[in-house]
């Protein structure tokens, strides 16, 4: 079998599973499991044939599969079916199939006793195909379906629980914000397939590089608009946290593979696009900058535990498209990795830790003596993961985000140039990327301190109500995820024959600099909780008794729901003991609410268009109905008047004929008169 033919199969055989599922799921639903599974370990097993195929020592500067097949005429711009697989491309998909094989494999445990549960494997291996697609895509249209059918599956799988307002407004939430996005990433689409020619990337690359481009900024910025939706960028970054509504196995594949992905492989694929636009790259370092530490502050005031990871999504993403703003796509890839394996690690350890508390608030959680020793598993795995994201050596998260702000400095010195070009990038984005960069890794080491204290070190007297033990599947795919997330880094020498050939190892200055702050950001998140348990110590908490006869929770809402029944209004009270209130003193209340973004949006978007709505029906009910009322008030009118004058009198309808002759007559007379006057 072929490089070309085996990456084909990759992204078919889940699409073809979830077809198999959604027609078989109510007909044969003992096939539904091993349809959600099979396929995807297929895709996944393929994948890493693709990747070995494609780079490893000998594979070094190995050049990319290209293929294509035209699809139908389309005029002066023809659509291929091609695929164009670099190095790239072969380790972000096995990635995106890797976590989805633990995303399915979870979900059987975790959606058990779901009776959705069909229909959800099924749109799993849709969003799994959709992402491979737009990873092995050569083609920016056939890259655009996937990217489509991506928010549609986000859709509905952030609203699996649509009996919920809070499902049902994060999802649509998702789709709306994300096609915000799109619309501009569209016209860019077509701004680059006018300049270039072609919407093959490779035709593309190839016209970047002679300086083809007429419009690179306008280009390049209308792109950066669906890059900052898909992949939850200041300002269209709002919707993400709120997806925490759904599953926690689907927010584990949003966060960690697909669709979030999406957006930073775009720009690193096509980084020569943005690179020819200086103002371009200055966009999208300040757009890094600002996404990355206003993640870091929202996320240390955050309660949920759900939420406080998805501001941690966005903070890293702000990481990658910094790496992408200084011009080494290698090292924006490389934290892509790594971080795709500790956040899909967080989250589905969030969803043991979340099922065992039966509740998502860290304030409750903080009150629960005890947890750990309950759920060694996910202890563990998280306590690693949680490193990894303070980047704390020798995880992976450490290597990954040391080669980010190594080439930040890089650039700051002015020295560097964006991979596949000859273009200097901008120092101004280099120093950017840079200082943020710094302060982010202490905000980071500040919320993942926090957020460990407070699942897993419970001071209160309360105890959490005994949801049964975890499904071995969950626990087991846990230690799955644990072997990337401990291990990745040590594949940073290798990891340049599949990129660029570029160096990934941390620089001295940044690794020192960068642990130092991270250290110092868990130490003194540490010495804030001290004080505020010390204080928290003296206030009674007024301790609820816990319902004996609690029932066994099979999902995260059944959780919930046998969690607030048994602690009342106390479930998510304020805790006094939270070292974020202290950290963040008067930042903390903005913070908690995102900085009042969804307050602008709504004044801005949300309530126009309200009102636009209302003026509209108005106009539909009280303007243009009153003219189709009034046409058939008048005809009945007309009828009613008609239907007076037939009374069955034949003496009267004769006089009317009379009457109605003789006045003919005399109009006829008088009409002869005048002409032969």
């Amino acid at each position: 079998m072929t490089t070309t033919t085996t990456a084909v199969l990759v992204p078919l055989l889940p699409f073809l599973g979830a077809l198999a599922g959604l027609f078989l799921g109510r007909r044969a639903p003992g096939f539904v499991r091993p349809l959600a599974i099979l396929p995807t370990v297929a895709a996944a097993a393929l994948a890493v044939v693709v990747a070995v195929a494609q780079g490893g020592g000998a594979g070094a500067g190995k050049a990319p599969v290209d293929a294509a097949t035209r699809l139908t005429p389309t005029g002066s711009v023809p659509i291929d079916l091609a695929l164009h697989i670099d190095g790239f491309a072969a380790l972000v998909a096995v990635l995106v199939a890797v976590v989805a094989c633990c995303v399915q494999i979870y979900s059987t445990g975790y959606l058990r006793d779901d009776p959705r549960y069909p229909s959800y494997a099924a749109l799993v291996s849709l969003f799994t195909a959709a992402m491979l697609l737009v990873v092995y895509s050569g083609d920016l249209m056939v890259l655009l379906v996937g990217w489509e059918i991506m928010g549609i599956c986000s859709y509905f799988l952030v609203g699996h629980y649509w009996e919920t307002e809070a499902a049902r407004s994060a999802s649509l939430k998702a789709f709306l914000v994300t096609k915000l996005g799109d619309v501009p990433f569209l016209f860019g689409i077509f701004a680059l397939a006018a300049d270039a020619g072609t919407f093959r990337i490779t035709g593309i690359l190839k016209t970047v590089a002679v300086g083809g481009l007429d419009h690179p900024t306008l280009i390049a910025l209308l792109l950066l608009a669906g890059v900052a939706g898909k992949s939850a960028q200041f300002p269209l970054h709002t919707w993400l946290p709120d997806a925490m509504a759904g599953p926690t196995p689907v927010s584990a594949l949003i966060h960690a593979a697909t669709m979030v992905a999406a957006g930073v492989y775009f720009v690193a694929r096509l980084l020569p696009v943005f690179a020819a636009s200086a103002a371009a790259m200055v966009v999208l370092a300040v757009m890094a900058a600002v996404t990355m530490v206003g993640s870091g502050l929202a996320a240390l005031a955050q309660d949920d535990i759900k939420r406080v990871l998805a501001y941690s999504t966005v903070g890293q993403l702000g990481y990658m498209t910094g790496a992408l703003a200084v011009g080494d796509r290698g090292a924006a890839v490389f934290h892509l990795l790594s971080h795709g394996a500790f956040k899909a690690l967080l989250f589905l350890a969030a969803g043991v830790v979340i099922h065992a508390a039966g509740t998502n608030s860290l304030a409750a959680m903080s009150r629960m003596r005890g947890l750990a020793r309950r759920i060694p598993d996910a202890y563990w795995t998280m306590t690693v993961a949680l490193l990894a994201l303070a980047a704390i050596p020798p995880f992976a998260g450490f290597f990954s985000k040391e080669a980010v702000l190594g080439a930040a400095e890089h650039a700051a010195s002015g020295h560097a140039t964006a991979s596949g070009t000859l273009a200097a990038v901008p120092t101004a984005a280099g120093w950017t990327v840079l200082l943020a960069g710094l302060v982010t890794a202490f905000l980071t080491a500040a919320y993942a301190t926090r957020l460990w204290l407070l699942a897993f070190h419970g001071k209160g007297p309360e105890t959490a109500p005994d949801h049964g033990k975890q499904p071995l599947v969950m626990n087991t795919v846990l230690w799955v995820l644990f072997i990337p997330t401990l291990t990745l880094g040590l594949a940073t020498p290798v990891l340049p024959d599949w990129f660029d050939g570029h160096s990934l190892t941390p620089t001295l200055t940044t690794s020192v600099l960068g642990t130092g702050i991270a250290l110092v950001g868990a130490l003194v998140t540490y010495g804030a909780w001290r004080h505020t348990t010390a204080l928290a110590a003296r206030v009674p908490l007024g301790a609820v008794a816990v319902a004996p006869d609690a029932a066994p929770a099979d999902s995260e809402e059944s959780a919930i729901a046998t969690h607030a029944a048994a602690y009342g209004d106390n479930a998510g009270a304020p805790d006094p003991a939270d070292p974020g209130r202290l950290l963040l003193g008067p930042l903390h209340r903005p913070a908690a609410v995102g900085f009042h973004l969804d307050a602008v949006y709504t004044a801005l978007f949300v309530r126009p268009v309200q009102a636009g709505a209302r003026l509209v029906r108005f106009l539909d009910r009280e303007v243009v109905d009153t003219y189709v009322h009034g046409a058939g008030t008048a005809s009945r009118w007309l009828g009613a008047a008609v239907r007076r004058t037939q009374t069955g009198n034949v003496q009267t309808y004769l006089g009317a004929l009379l009457a109605g002759s003789l006045v003919l007559a005399v109009a006829v007379v008088l009409v002869a008169t005048g002409t032969g006057a």
